[in-house]
């Protein structure tokens, strides 16, 4: 599942000083950086509970709550939409804010003061579908109210140190979550999450009193965005090869990653019998994936797309992805599958998924808006969905972990042969 969006997560390195910060440019910037850092660090604490609670309900649980996430995504969107279009995002992303800080509060009184094995399954079952809507339609909604603040130059110059706030975010989330879930138990981590968002929702409002009084548009006018229907983008994939090959190495991505989850949520709760010692475990995978993710994303991925080519990218997080799955092939155990699970989302946060966001570049403004829109996802939930109830089949014929390990492998082989594709596309089109 990708969950951790930046618009340019390459540049989140940038510092102020480098970005030439004029001085009516602080405040809003502060405030921004630090709304974008309290909701990550949200997300982060939830994150790790989302998964314990999912462990406890037991693997085969899973392809179910991947599907109800795909159906309740495909029933909030055209509302979102709506809301989006007619609503002032001035207004819209502090109400939504609220409205899920509330959320929080009913999950947490619910999960109760022991670990949350008191909370009814519905409960955990519940949780684990409104924290994935949540995570995307939370980020998108943050950046459509950075991209009214911010003109397209300052968005250049800034949203690179606004990323990097969201950077950190990511990193004490975990944190505070591995610290913590042996001393707070589950409703103390929400209610923790719920203050965090709290932050966030108080340093939009700040940016809201701070930002400057005129919003001044440089450069030409931006060409109007053309409507994103869920049929327009599934009719352009058709018939564009490079852009079926991008949706291809979606669907590879999300298969990799739900025999991952699955299996790991199947591991851990042998493993783990607490929700308190699953979460702080998590919480753990996470804080080595953001990192991990994060150093990659500004010592790595830079220099093979500026020197090699995005192909070249594509095609080293498909083969860093099918080493690991061979790795557990030869050695199938919770640790090594661990360690796959690290490489595999710091490959596809770190490499892939930048990468993969660069082939929009040389396409037409129709396929940026409609097409990705609905590989991101419609594609890649309805995947999840599919990748869920194909693996409980095959794990009905006896399928073991060291199976999956080789597998995933060959799958991720097939992955390389066709980013190598993608890359040939993405040359003939202008690219590098």
């Amino acid at each position: 599942m990708t969950e951790y969006h930046t618009p340019d997560s390459a540049a989140a390195v940038a510092s102020p000083r480098r970005a030439g910060l004029a001085r009516a440019e602080v405040l809003p910037l502060a405030a921004s950086g630090a709304a974008f850092f309290c909701l990550l660090a949200c997300y982060y604490v939830l994150r790790p509970v989302r998964d314990a609670l999912a462990a406890g309900l037991g693997a085969d649980a899973i392809k179910y709550l991947s599907s109800a996430v795909f159906f309740v995504m495909l029933g909030l969107a055209p509302l979102f939409g709506w809301l989006v279009a007619h609503v002032p995002r001035a207004r819209l992303v502090p109400a939504l804010f609220g409205f899920f800080i509330v959320n929080l509060a009913i999950f947490a009184l619910a999960f109760g003061g022991d670990d949350g094995t008191a909370a009814a399954p519905w409960w955990a079952r519940t949780f684990y579908v409104w924290i994935t809507v949540f995570n995307l339609f939370a980020v998108s909604v943050f950046w459509s109210r950075m991209a009214d603040v911010w003109n397209e130059a300052q968005g250049r110059r800034l949203f690179g140190v606004i990323s990097a706030g969201g950077s950190c975010g990511g990193l004490v989330g975990p944190l505070l979550a591995r610290s913590l879930a042996a001393h707070v138990a589950v409703s103390g981590l929400v209610w923790i999450s719920a203050a965090l968002l709290a932050g966030a929702l108080a340093a939009l409002c700040t940016l809201a009193a701070v930002q400057p009084a005129e919003r001044v548009r440089t450069g030409a006018p931006a060409a109007a965005e053309p409507a994103v229907t869920a049929l327009g983008g599934l009719w352009l994939i058709g018939r564009t090869p490079f852009l079926a090959g991008i949706a291809a190495l979606v669907c590879f991505s999300s298969l990799l990653g739900m025999v991952v989850y699955i299996e790991m949520a199947r591991l851990v709760g042998v493993t783990y019998p607490t929700v308190a010692a699953r979460t702080a475990f998590f919480a753990s995978r996470d804080l080595w994936v953001n990192g991990g993710a994060l150093l990659i994303q500004l010592l790595f991925v830079g220099q093979v797309t500026r020197r090699l080519g995005v192909g070249a990218a594509l095609v080293a997080a498909a083969a860093l992805s099918s080493v690991a799955f061979a790795a557990l092939g030869l050695v199938p155990t919770l640790a090594t599958l661990t360690v796959v699970s690290v490489v595999l989302r710091c490959g596809e946060f770190g490499i892939a998924k930048p990468a993969r966001d660069m082939c929009y570049t040389v396409v037409p403004a129709a396929a940026r808006y409609q097409s990705k829109n609905f590989i991101d996802t419609a594609l890649y939930r309805g995947s999840d969905m599919a990748s869920g109830w194909l693996q409980a089949a095959v794990s009905r014929l006896g399928v073991g972990l060291a199976g999956w390990g080789w597998i995933s492998a060959a799958l991720a082989g097939s992955a390389i042969a066709v980013a190598a594709v993608v890359g040939r596309g993405y040359r003939r089109r202008g690219g590098l």
